[in-house]
Order: structure tokens, then C-alpha cells, then sequence
């Protein structure tokens, strides 16, 4: 017979270990209590606040990116600017504390990154952001050749991607931005920077080691409106701070919208992360893409000395 959790008042059967394991089991079958449990335990491991204000927000996260220069020594933060709301934030964020490094006796440069495939569509958002944020350096890199040459010559070792190749391509192109970042860090002694907030890590949506691989992100612990709300105290301008978000990463689906891939709205996940109250629908789905993906917000799963091996949590 299978062991049982109790979340105060919902018991669920649990099966096997780690990722295989289904102690939450169906949700539907949770009492409220359970429900709201686990919805505080989620919130808390993603670091949401309870209270929220904006010019608080901003002089405490370009604090903490200022003094992970100091402490580390690096001389500047790089980060691939896209035109969205949380690359230009998170950028804006860099610029004023590598200028507040300088100011206080130190040497710190902002790297701006343009990393288009081929050529981006929306283009003019990615240069209104630049123009917002206000970098001290722009470089561009085309990642379109290095990730097709990587398909490609996947594909000639007799792989086949079949039904995924353009989403596995897609993983490749954030992917290699992420090495294009790395390389430039690497050369100027600087840090990159990520753009991961709450709302993004609740659903497990980014690529495991492509944007989700970073030294530092400015924006943990933030719902998606918290981040439009960063963007406005800092002066962002309308389009910027609603531009409908999107990964474009592929090829067939470009610009498909995030929302539209969740199956629910940023404005669900959001009141989901504060606390508040969702459809069952919107909790479902929510709580679904969490423990479906909860290896990428997990260290890897390392050897166990004595037999074993450590298991990333459910929640």
C-alpha cells in the first residue's frame, strides 16, 4: 500500500520517488485546505513578497547588484536585451548599478546584448529598450549561423529530432545566446545577468541552461505586473511595459504569445503567486506546469554517498 502526505486535511497517495512521485496527486481531489497550502508553499519557494512597493523595489535590487560587484570583483554585468518588459528592466537595473559603482571610486561597464536570429522582427521594440535602458556598450551577435550549424550537424550524426525538430532548434538558439553572453563576460571579467522572475519560474518557462543559465537574476521573487510596475517607477515608456510577452524561439510559431502557450493569463499566475484566488481551471494549470518542471529549477540531482541520490523537491 502507498505511503500518504497530508497537507492539512488533503492525504494523497504517493508513489515511487522523487519526480516520479505523486504525493500531491490530482489537485481536484485536494481539500481547500490542501489547495491553499500548497499554493503558499509555492509562493514561498519562489520568493514572492506579500507586500510590494516599487521605488523600494528598485533601490534594493540595484543594491544587491551593486554590492555582487563589490564582493566579487567583476568588473560589469552583460545581459541579451530583447525588447521585452524583463530584459529592459533587468537592463536598466544594470546600468544604474554599474553608474552607482562607478560614482562611488569603482570600474563597472554595462553590456548590452543584441542576439537576434537572423533578423528579428520586432526589431524597433529591441532598439526603444536600448534607448530606455541606456547601456554603456551595445554588441550584437547573430546567433542564426553558430545554431543551425549545431543542428545541422547534430542531424548529420544520424539524430533525428522528427515531431520536435523546431522546438529542440528553438533550445538550441537560446542556448547559444546564452554561450555568446558568456563568452563576452568572460572576456570583459563580468557577470551575466538573468531575467527569471516568479511568474516565469512558476511554469518552468525557460530553456534549462539557455536564458535560465546565469550568474545573478535582479528579478527573482517578482510576479509579471511587479516587474511592469519596476519598469514604470524607472521610467519605461507604455510600449515597452506592455509589449505582449513572447520566447520566440520558433521557427513555425513565431511570436507565439507565452500566454497563449500556458493556456492561461500572466494575470492568473500572477494572483496565483500573490496569494489571491484563481479558477480551478487557472490552479490546475498552474499547479501542473510547477511539478512538471520542477528539475529545471533544481540543481542537478547529484550522487548520494552511501547509496543514492539526492532527490529536487516536489515543491
Amino acid at each position: 500500500m502507498p505511503d500518504t502526505l497530508a497537507l492539512r486535511g488533503a492525504v494523497c497517495p504517493s508513489v515511487g520517488h522523487g519526480l516520479e512521485r505523486r504525493a500531491l496527486c490530482e489537485t481536484s481531489r485536494m481539500s481547500e485546505v490542501g489547495r491553499r497550502y500548497l499554493q503558499e508553499l509555492i509562493i514561498a519557494e519562489l520568493a514572492v513578497s506579500p507586500g510590494f512597493d516599487p521605488a523600494q523595489e528598485v533601490e534594493s535590487r540595484v543594491g544587491f547588484l551593486v554590492d555582487q560587484l563589490t564582493s566579487s570583483g567583476a568588473r560589469g554585468y552583460v545581459l541579451g536585451i530583447s525588447g521585452g518588459v524583463d530584459s529592459s528592466t533587468a537592463g536598466r537595473l544594470c546600468q544604474l548599478a554599474v553608474e552607482r559603482v562607478r560614482a562611488q571610486g569603482g570600474d563597472a561597464r554595462f553590456v548590452a546584448m543584441r542576439l537576434p536570429y537572423g533578423v528579428q522582427q520586432d526589431e524597433a521594440d529591441a532598439q526603444r529598450a536600448l534607448a530606455f535602458i541606456q547601456p554603456d556598450e551595445v554588441l550584437t551577435v547573430d546567433v542564426k549561423p553558430a545554431s543551425d550549424a549545431m543542428r545541422d550537424s547534430v542531424l548529420a550524426s544520424g539524430e533525428s529530432f522528427g515531431e520536435r525538430a523546431d522546438f529542440l532548434h528553438g533550445n538550441i538558439k537560446a542556448r547559444q545566446r546564452m554561450i555568446a553572453q558568456y563568452a563576452v563576460a568572460g572576456a570583459r571579467g563580468a557577470l551575466v545577468v538573468g531575467t527569471d522572475h516568479a511568474a516565469e519560474a512558476v511554469m518552468g518557462f525557460f530553456t534549462k541552461y539557455g536564458d535560465g543559465a546565469c550568474d545573478l537574476t535582479p528579478l527573482t521573487g517578482l510576479t509579471k505586473r511587479r516587474v511592469r510596475a519596476l519598469a514604470t517607477e524607472l521610467g519605461a515608456d507604455p510600449g515597452i511595459v506592455h509589449k505582449v510577452p513572447t520566447a520566440d524561439l520558433e521557427t513555425d510559431t513565431p511570436g507565439l504569445p507565452d500566454e497563449q502557450a500556458f493556456g492561461i493569463t500572466y494575470e492568473d499566475i500572477d494572483e496565483f503567486l500573490e496569494g489571491g484566488e484563481v479558477s480551478a481551471h487557472a490552479y490546475e494549470v498552474i499547479v501542473s506546469w510547477h511539478r512538471r518542471t520542477v528539475h529545471k529549477r533544481a540543481v542537478p540531482i547529484a550522487f548520494a554517498p552511501g547509496g543514492g541520490h539526492a532527490e529536487p523537491a516536489l515543491v
